[in-house]
C-alpha cells in the first residue's frame, strides 16, 4: 500500500509537472523573425554632465512601412523614470548633451539632416545648424563654445553653398559616364563619387554663424575622409576644452588607400588650418580615436603595430601633449580594444574589447598599468563614464540591449531600462552555455550552444551549424540582429557556434592563426567541434545537422562542400566567396586579401588557390540555398552566382535568393522576415524535429 501510495504520488508530480510544462509552452511562444525585426533597438546611450541622465536613441520599427523610426529617449538614473524627448516622424538621433537640461541632436526634419536641440524640462524644439549640406556627425567643446562638425563636401569648393549649387548642377545634367583614374572605384556598397568627408567648425556663441558664413574647415588640407568612409563616427575626432584645437584619424585617399591601414592621428590647429601635424606618422598602421584626459594634458588613443592587417590588436597609446612623450600602456596584454573612455580624474581609462566569447569592459588603472574586467557575462558597449557613476549597454544571447548603471569600480550594477519587457516575457528562448573543446593541433577553443525553445528533456534536436565571418570575428555572448541562435531555438533546433583559430577575443596569436590557413586550422576546429557536442549534449541528433554561414562563413561554406560533403544534410550560403583569384580582381579593400592570401594574386597564386573553394567543386553534392545582395562590394555578386551556377550545371538541388537593393546585410525588415522564412524553410525540407 504504501508503495502504490508512492507511485501515485509519483505520478500525480509528473502530471502536475507536464501541465505546468505545458502551461508554460502555451503562454511563451518560439522566438520568431517577425520578433527579432519588430524589437525596440536602444543605441548611442550619452550621460548628462551632472550623471543623473541618460539620453539614447531608440528605433521602433514599422513593419508595414518596412521601415525603423528612431527618437530620443531620456531615462533618470535615480528611479529609472523613462520619457520620449522626440516625437516627429523625422529620424532623430546622434544625441549629445550641451549641458545638464539641453541635448543636441541630429535630425532630417528640416529636409537636410541638421543640428537641433531639446530642452529636457519643456521638450521645446529649435534648429541650431542651417547649413546648406546634411551634418552627418558632430562634437561640442567642453566650454560649449564650438561645435566641430562633418559633412559630405566637394573638397575643391571654399564654402559649403559651392557643393550645393554643384549637386544642383550635376543633377540636371544629361552625360552619366562616370571618369577614374585610381581606386577606390566603389567602397562597401556605394560607388565612389567627388565628394569628402570633411570635419568643420563654427562658433556656438554667435547664433548668425550657424549658417553657410563664418564656418571653418578643419580637414581640408588632408586628402582624407573624415571620419572615415564608410562606417566613420565622432569616435575618430576630438575637440579640445577651449575649442581652439582639433585631433582626427584619417587615411590619404591615394593610389595606395585600398591596399593600405595606414590611418594616422592629426592635431589642427583652428588658427592655422592649413598646416596639419601628424602625430603617428612613425607607425604605418592603424591609429584611430583619439581621446584627450579632462586635463587637457594627455591624448589616448588605439593603434595597431602590423601595417596592411585591419584585424591587429589595437593597443592604448598615451601621448603627453606637454614633453611629447608617447608610451604603449597596454604592450604587456593580449586583447584588442575597441573604445576607450578617461575617468574623471583622468587615472585610470575605461576599455572595451572582445574577451573570450564575451564583450568585455575593463577599468585600466594608467599608472599600474592593470586592468580590473567589469562584467563576466554578455557583451558591453556605448560605455559613458561619469564623476562617480559609469554607464553602459549590454546585451546577451538572451536579451537586447539594454541600459545599466555602476559604481565607478564596477559595483552595484544596477539595469536602468526594460525596453520589450512585455514581449521578451511571452518568448520561449533557448537556455544557453560555453564550452570548450581541443581543437587544431589540441588547442583549446570555445563555442556556444543554444538549446531549442521550449526544450523538453530526453529529446533529440536536429542541429543548425552556425559559422561566423570575418574571419577575424567572434560568435559570443551577444544579441545579433542578423545571425541570432534564438531564431533557430524558436524552429526547434539547437544552435552551435564555434569561434575557431582566427577569432577575436582569444590572444592576437590566436587570431593571426587563420592568416594564410583559411582550409586548414579553423576547418579542422569546426570538424572537432562538431564532433565534440554530437558526443556531449545527448540531445543532439547528430545525423541530422545543416551548416550555415556568411561572408568567410559563407566561404567556408563552400569549402565544406568540396572538403567535408558527406556530413551535412544541407547547406546556407550568404555572399560567400566561390573563386579566391576572382574575389582578389573584384573586391574592393585589397589589403585584406593580400594579408590573408600571401600578397597579391598575381605575386603569390599558389597561396590563393592553396584553399580556394572553386577547385573543389567536382566533390559537391550538398544541397545548398545561396543568397546575394547586389550592392555587396566587398564580396561580389558573381561570386554567388558562380556558386549557384556550380550546384545547378551539377544537379545538384539548390536555390538561390537574390536581394537587389541589400548590400553585404540584410537590413530592410520586410526582407531580414523574409531572408529568416527563406533559411527556416530549407532547414525545414532537409532536418526536422522528432
Amino acid at each position: 500500500m504504501k508503495s502504490r501510495r508512492l507511485l501515485a504520488s509519483l505520478f500525480s508530480f509528473i502530471s502536475i509537472n507536464m501541465l505546468i510544462t505545458a502551461t508554460f509552452a502555451a503562454n511563451h511562444s518560439p522566438f520568431t523573425a517577425e520578433d527579432l525585426v519588430s524589437l525596440e533597438r536602444i543605441s548611442e546611450a550619452t550621460l548628462s554632465p551632472d550623471g543623473k541622465h541618460i539620453a539614447y536613441v531608440l528605433r521602433k520599427t514599422d513593419l508595414k512601412a518596412n521601415k525603423g523610426r528612431t527618437d530620443i529617449w531620456l531615462t533618470r538614473i535615480s528611479d529609472n523614470k523613462t520619457q520620449q524627448l522626440t516625437t516627429h516622424h523625422s529620424s532623430d538621433h546622434s544625441p549629445l548633451w550641451f549641458d545638464d537640461k539641453t541635448v543636441y541632436f541630429i535630425s532630417n526634419r528640416s529636409k537636410k539632416s541638421q543640428v537641433w536641440k531639446i530642452n529636457t524640462k519643456t521638450h521645446n524644439v529649435e534648429q541650431v545648424s542651417h547649413f546648406p549640406v546634411n551634418v552627418t556627425s558632430f562634437k561640442i567643446s567642453s566650454n560649449k563654445q564650438a561645435m566641430v562638425f562633418s559633412a559630405n563636401v566637394h573638397p575643391d569648393c571654399d564654402d559649403l553653398a559651392c557643393t550645393q549649387s554643384r549637386d544642383k548642377k550635376t543633377k540636371s545634367g544629361k552625360a552619366t559616364g562616370v571618369i577614374y583614374n585610381k581606386m577606390f572605384v566603389r567602397h562597401w556598397d556605394h560607388w565612389i563619387g567627388k565628394k569628402q568627408s570633411q570635419l568643420f567648425l563654427v562658433q556656438l556663441n554667435k547664433q548668425a554663424q550657424l549658417k553657410n558664413k563664418n564656418v571653418t574647415a578643419i580637414s581640408k588640407s588632408v586628402n582624407a575622409n573624415v571620419p572615415s568612409d564608410p562606417f566613420g563616427s565622432n569616435a575618430e575626432y576630438e575637440i579640445s576644452a577651449n575649442g581652439e584645437v582639433v585631433y582626427f584619424s584619417a587615411r590619404l585617399q591615394n593610389a595606395v588607400e585600398p591596399t593600405s591601414t595606414n590611418f594616422d592621428i592629426y592635431r589642427i590647429s583652428v588658427n592655422n588650418t592649413s598646416r596639419a601635424i601628424n602625430l603617428t606618422k612613425n607607425n604605418k598602421a592603424w591609429d584611430t580615436q583619439p581621446v584627450l584626459s579632462h586635463d587637457g594634458h594627455k591624448l589616448a588613443y588605439l593603434a595597431m603595430r602590423r601595417p596592411g592587417f585591419e584585424a591587429d590588436r589595437f593597443e592604448v597609446i598615451i601621448k603627453d601633449l606637454r614633453t611629447g612623450i608617447t608610451k604603449r600602456i597596454t604592450e604587456h596584454g593580449d586583447r584588442s580594444f575597441d573604445s576607450l573612455q578617461f575617468s574623471h580624474d583622468d587615472k585610470s581609462l575605461y576599455l572595451t574589447g572582445a574577451h573570450l566569447g564575451k564583450g568585455a569592459a575593463w577599468k585600466f588603472d594608467i599608472a599600474k598599468k592593470s586592468r580590473q574586467l567589469l562584467n563576466s557575462n554578455g557583451t558591453v558597449s556605448q560605455l559613458n563614464v561619469g564623476k562617480n557613476k559609469i554607464v553602459y549597454a549590454k546585451d546577451s544571447l538572451k536579451s537586447p540591449v539594454q541600459l545599466y548603471t555602476a559604481s565607478v569600480a564596477g559595483k552595484n550594477q544596477k539595469q536602468l531600462t526594460f525596453n520589450n519587457k512585455k514581449k521578451l516575457e511571452s518568448i520561449a528562448f533557448g537556455n544557453y552555455e560555453q564550452f570548450n573543446f581541443k581543437g587544431w593541433n589540441n588547442q583549446k577553443v570555445y563555442g556556444y550552444i543554444v538549446k531549442p525553445a521550449n526544450y523538453v528533456e530526453g529529446k533529440k534536436y536536429p542541429l543548425a551549424f552556425l559559422i561566423h565571418g570575418g574571419p577575424q570575428g567572434s560568435f559570443g555572448d551577444h544579441f545579433h540582429y542578423r545571425w541570432n541562435p534564438q531564431t533557430y531555438a524558436g524552429q526547434g533546433f539547437v544552435s552551435v557556434m564555434i569561434d575557431f583559430h582566427g577569432s577575436t577575443g582569444y590572444g592576437q596569436r590566436f587570431t593571426d592563426s587563420i592568416s594564410e590557413n583559411w582550409g586548414s586550422k579553423p576547418f579542422i576546429d569546426l570538424q572537432k567541434g562538431l564532433k565534440y557536442v554530437t558526443k556531449t549534449f545527448s540531445y543532439i541528433d547528430a545525423n541530422n545537422v545543416c551548416a550555415l554561414g556568411a561572408s568567410y562563413g559563407g566561404y567556408m561554406i563552400n569549402w565544406i562542400a568540396g572538403n567535408w560533403p558527406d556530413r551535412f544534410k544541407c547547406l546556407v550560403n550568404h555572399d560567400g566567396i566561390f573563386d579566391n583569384r576572382m574575389m582578389y580582381y573584384a573586391t574592393e579593400e585589397l589589403w585584406f586579401v593580400e594579408k590573408e592570401h600571401g600578397g597579391p594574386y598575381y605575386k603569390s597564386p599558389s597561396k590563393h588557390e592553396k584553399f580556394n573553394p572553386v577547385n573543389y567543386v567536382n566533390n559537391w553534392k550538398t544541397p545548398m540555398l545561396v543568397v546575394q545582395g547586389e550592392l555587396d562590394y566587398r564580396i561580389p555578386v558573381t561570386q554567388s552566382l558562380a556558386t549557384f551556377t556550380a550546384l545547378q550545371r551539377k544537379g545538384i538541388k539548390s536555390k538561390l535568393l537574390y536581394y537587389a537593393d541589400e548590400n553585404h546585410w540584410v537590413l530592410s525588415p520586410a526582407n531580414s522576415i523574409q531572408w529568416h522564412n527563406e533559411v527556416n524553410k530549407w532547414l525545414h525540407e532537409f532536418i526536422s524535429r522528432q
